[in-house]
């Protein structure tokens, strides 16, 4: 029963197909905007640590009311956050974030940057994040986006001058900006960047601020704000239908693995900038007070504004395209600009408004959404003239392929379709993010190309190149490689189009726990990406491991069939923790990679190549029971990691508890925040402390507090005050205050051995008091904090026991954590010291 559960769950859980976004095609009065931010020459770069830090109302402000080109450098990906809306934890969270954070700036107009930077999770000083960092590492980083992107003001979401008071990356990342506003335009501070940029010095730096940084609304009504701005992000847009918070809110939405759906506010808000660095504005009115926005800014900039403020002061909606010869003409003359920086954004902008006025349709498609190294695929190629001006097709080319069709005319609305054979090199490079192609460290990815750092993800491998011409004027096109099809159920859909390994393996169990020295089958699924693959695959292991059969063969027909071989794994007979990896052989070809496909509706379909591995783990483990009731909270794989040590888990439907439906379990452990999440628990909460209180044991992890009901009755049996402590440090001290007691005794000693190895945290929102029938069991502590008692706590009740703990189990047993492991199981196996030991099982 428990494994149809988890199988409904999947399906009802699985996301639908994701899809690359459609070509944007532009009405007449997103035209005119185009045009106007063409001639608007500032720029704004927003500076935060992760995604959903963003203030989605300032860059749609900055990027739609002001026109700026408004940038966000969000340092991290968001590796460590939560995930709402499927199973992507760690560097596949990164992925669909990074994913949500384009998607945002699709809708507000604002650009994506990032740094090297990890989010290893949850951190309480800039102190300890800069040190996971390599502080040196980021800050290049930071100057590196600033030299590209030569913002003339940067906005910091976080102050800079608190440290400890809210997330150490937040303070980090603006720590970082001021220190960098200082270096950008100093050409001894990390000099081997000129090679590939200049140095380049920002107007002014601001802090986004607000009256919740004050503490009180009262507070910050009193505030000295001589060196403030105020701007109303709240302005309407005709030419666009909506006002600027719809659109703020449109785009904070796309975060929606954080839970970050938001209602549309309308009307007056104020933002406030306090000035940081630089020179005070004049005009408080005006954040770009004396800097040039206009053409005028650029050597032969004047002629071109000339021209582009008279199209748009004479602008046509109803035929934009009467204005193509004084769009060529701009765009002859931007390419004689001097300035580089200003010409290549201009160049690209003024490109896109020829295509819009135009009507210019121009695709690649492939045939298929992916292929592998060494094989051809067909490319489509179409190309549509939706305007009555003159346009001839020069040359097509496709990765540097010539197709033989040259200068055909393209007539007004008449459809040009050609066809070319696209030959991917035999050495071409697997899609992947380019940021997780080589090993990095718990804090930093490892990017060796300087070029690519920065970017928001990996450049498309093959693009199709549109010479067109345009009465004499010749002008270049690029169009990445994309793969267009169609659903029954929602018409036309885009996909990357992608380069894959002919095949690739994988563990289902990421983690594998070896309670006794029993062998273990272990199932390895190899899926094709080509057709008639066949090869073998070695399973590769640790000295003191050994396998029945180390090398077995694979034949698939088809693309996308799966094969499944079984191994038979044999552990040591002493613990050990190491890791197996499934090598796949084809043809003398050799990978050890697995596929991990990220589809959801609101982002393009992602293709990720992992290491393919699993932790195997070989544990001297001992418990008491076999049948653990189980009731999920906000989602976890605690209830796997128990069964793969010898336990029953049952999975409880919190609408069927009742005194007798829990008589048949030896423990009950209630899942991380559940009380936050589980509405009918505060009408089955009598029955859980029956339970203990009838000689049962309740185990009930962390829970985040003030989060429920406030008519909730207590959560445990005796009064306790949970808090936000917690200790980030997975590696600090842990002192064990009770040592006496069974849970650190029986049926498995502890010691402090077992704390080693943690992963992310020790743990969070422990409980900060608690009534005399509690004995804290572990006292814990961060760096220069107070020593934190409350990670574990138990309290007999009645004939039972009840458990409350903050520690990060939800982390550490699905990570194969064996001191984690132990720990649970003696929990698990308290209150029953006394029984016979025959029924333990001893590994």
């Amino acid at each position: 029963m428990r494994h149809f559960l988890v199988f409904l769950a999947f399906l009802l859980l699985s996301p639908s197909k994701g899809h690359v976004q459609t070509p944007k095609k532009s009405s007449s009065s997103e035209i005119f905007q185009s045009l106007q931010k063409l001639n608007f020459l500032g720029s704004v770069l927003y500076v935060a640590a992760h995604p959903d830090d963003e203030n989605t109302r300032l860059i749609s402000y900055f990027a739609n009311e002001k026109k700026a080109r408004t940038g966000y450098l969000s340092l991290t990906r968001g590796d460590g956050g939560q995930n709402m809306i499927g199973p992507e934890l760690r560097e596949l969270l990164g992925v669909l974030r990074t994913q949500e954070l384009l998607a945002a700036r699709r809708i507000d107009g604002g650009e994506q940057i990032f740094s090297r930077a990890n989010d290893f999770g949850y951190s309480k000083h800039p102190r300890e994040t800069l040190k996971i960092w390599d502080k040196e590492e980021v800050l290049a980083d930071v100057v590196w986006a600033i030299r590209n992107f030569k913002p003339d003001i940067i906005i910091n979401r976080f102050d800079h001058r608190t440290p400890g008071t809210t997330h150490g990356h937040h303070t980090s990342a603006s720590q970082l900006s001021v220190e960098a506003f200082d270096l950008v335009g100093n050409a001894t501070k990390f000099p081997e960047q000129l090679n590939l940029t200049e140095t380049w010095q920002p107007k002014r730096l601001f802090f986004n601020t607000f009256w919740w940084f004050y503490g009180s609304r009262e507070k910050f009504e009193k505030a000295d704000k001589s060196k403030m701005l105020t701007a109303d992000i709240g302005t309407f847009y005709p030419l666009l239908g909506a006002s600027n918070n719809e659109i703020a809110a449109r785009s904070r939405s796309q975060h929606r693995s954080q839970g970050f759906g938001t209602l549309s506010v309308r009307g007056s808000e104020k933002e406030y900038l306090e000035l940081i660095k630089g020179t005070l504005p004049k005009d408080k009115t005006n954040i770009f007070d004396g800097v040039d926005t206009s053409w005028s800014r650029l050597e032969g900039g004047a002629a071109i504004g000339a021209i582009l403020n008279q199209v748009e002061k004479n602008f046509n909606f109803r035929n934009p395209s009467e204005h193509i010869d004084e769009i060529l003409q701009a765009y002859k003359l931007i390419q004689g600009l001097k300035d580089t920086h200003w010409r290549k954004i201009k160049s690209k902008e003024i490109k896109n408004l020829i295509l819009a006025i135009t009507g210019l349709y121009l695709e690649a498609s492939a045939a298929e959404s992916y292929t592998n190294p060494g094989k051809s695929v067909k490319i489509n190629v179409e190309a549509v003239n939706r305007s009555n001006v003159d346009v001839i097709l020069k040359s097509l080319s496709l990765s540097g392929k010539m197709a033989s069709e040259k200068d055909i005319a393209l007539k007004e609305n008449q459809k040009l379709n050609l066809a070319i054979d696209l030959n991917v090199p035999q050495n071409a490079t697997y899609t992947s993010p380019y940021w997780l192609n080589e090993k990095g460290s718990l804090g930093m990815y490892s990017v060796k190309n300087q070029q690519w750092i920065g970017k928001p993800e990996t450049p498309k491998p093959f693009e199709a190149s549109f010479l067109l011409d345009f009465s004499g004027t010749s002008i270049s096109f690029q169009k990445p490689v994309v793969h267009r099809y169609a659903e029954r159920d929602k018409g036309e859909l885009y996909r990357p189009f992608e380069i894959l390994p002919e095949a690739t393996a994988r563990f289902d169990d990421k983690v594998l726990i070896f309670a006794n020295a029993e062998p273990k089958k272990i199932p390895i699924t190899v899926k094709a990406h080509s057709d008639d693959v066949e090869g073998e695959v070695q399973l590769l292991f640790s000295k003191g491991w050994t396998v029945e059969q180390e090398i077995k063969s694979f034949k698939i027909a088809k693309k996308g069939d799966e094969q499944t071989l079984v191994f038979s794994l044999i552990p040591p007979s002493y613990e050990d923790e190491s890791y197996i990896t499934p090598l796949v052989k084809i043809n003398g070809n050799e990978i050890s990679k697995e596929l991990v496909t990220i589809s959801y509706d609101h982002i393009p379909t992602q293709s990720v190549l992992l290491p393919s591995e699993a932790k195997v783990v070989r544990l001297n483990i001992q418990k008491i029971g076999e049948n653990i009731g189980y009731i999920m909270g906000a989602g976890d794989k605690v209830p796997e990691s128990l069964e793969q040590i010898g336990y029953t888990v049952h999975l409880i439907d919190p609408k069927d508890i009742t005194s007798e439906s829990l008589r048949k379990f030896d423990a009950l452990v209630v899942g991380i925040r559940a009380y936050n999440v589980v509405d009918e628990l505060k009408f089955k909460q009598r029955y859980l402390l029956e339970y203990a209180k009838n000689g049962g044991n309740l185990i009930v992890q962390y829970n985040t507090s003030g989060r429920w009901d406030s008519q909730f009755p207590n959560i445990a049996p005796y009064p306790i005050t949970l808090s936000r402590d917690r200790v980030t440090d997975e590696n600090s001290n842990v002192e064990i205050l009770a040592k006496n007691h069974p849970l650190v005794n029986f049926p498995n000693p502890i010691t402090n051995e077992d704390f080693n190895g943690w992963v992310q945290e020790r743990g969070l929102y422990f409980p900060k008091k608690w009534s005399k029938e509690f004995t804290p069991i572990l006292s814990m502590n961060d760096q220069g904090e107070p020593k934190a008692n409350g990670s574990l706590i138990v309290a007999p009740h009645g004939k039972g026991y009840y458990i409350y703990t903050g520690l990060s189990f939800f982390r550490e047993l699905p990570a194969g954590v064996s001191g984690a492991y132990k720990l649970f199981s003696n929990m698990l196996s308290l209150g029953r010291e006394k029984i016979d030991t025959d029924t333990q099982v001893k590994g």
